[in-house]
């Protein structure tokens, strides 16, 4: 990526930026990592429950992934990474599972889609779905077995379908027994 000038004479990379869907807008690509301390984020939880939910991801997703976390933006915990390309040639890198603690919800991120979980996400518990989003309250009412299944499977997923960066995945493919 080429450098570009800044006002006061440096020269800098520009901030990946990324087309809005059905735009022609382009905004700040939210996966970002940053150097922001995972842990220190947890810990500035104002409110207890959340930290406790951040707390028990946080060892869920480090135990399933095998990585540490990256924080992405101020808000998103990113457990490994892939790459992806599109056919436009847009491309970047993102985490292959993490979290969002959020003031109303916990978003955990199933990168992989939920396609062939239906028995799984009915055990869950009260959630939302997105595309690749779990809409959680809190984790006191999900059944945290189903959960781990839902991440493993996921992240076995995405070391099939990215099988160049799996990174340490192997913890997933065990669990999905």
């Amino acid at each position: 990526m080429d450098k570009i000038a800044a006002e006061d004479g440096s020269h800098r990379r520009p901030s990946p930026r990324i087309f809005s869907p059905g735009t022609d807008v382009m905004t700040d690509n939210k996966t970002r990592p940053t150097s922001l301390d995972p842990d220190a984020v947890i810990a500035g939880l104002d409110n207890e429950q959340r930290r406790r939910d951040a707390r028990t991801l946080d060892a869920l997703m480090r135990k399933l992934a095998g990585a540490d976390p990256v924080m992405s933006g101020e808000a998103m915990f990113g457990y490994g990474s892939y790459r992806y390309a599109y056919p436009s040639g847009h491309g970047g890198s993102c985490f292959r599972t993490g979290f969002a603690v959020r003031s109303r919800e916990l978003t955990v991120y199933v990168m992989a889609g939920f396609e062939g979980m239906d028995d799984e996400l009915g055990r869950l518990g009260p959630h939302g779905a997105g595309k690749s989003c779990l809409y959680l309250k809190k984790l006191d009412a999900i059944d945290m077995d189903a959960l781990e299944r839902i991440l493993s499977r996921s992240l076995a997923v995405m070391a099939e379908r990215y099988p160049d960066e799996r990174g340490p995945v192997m913890a997933a493919r065990r669990n999905l027994r």
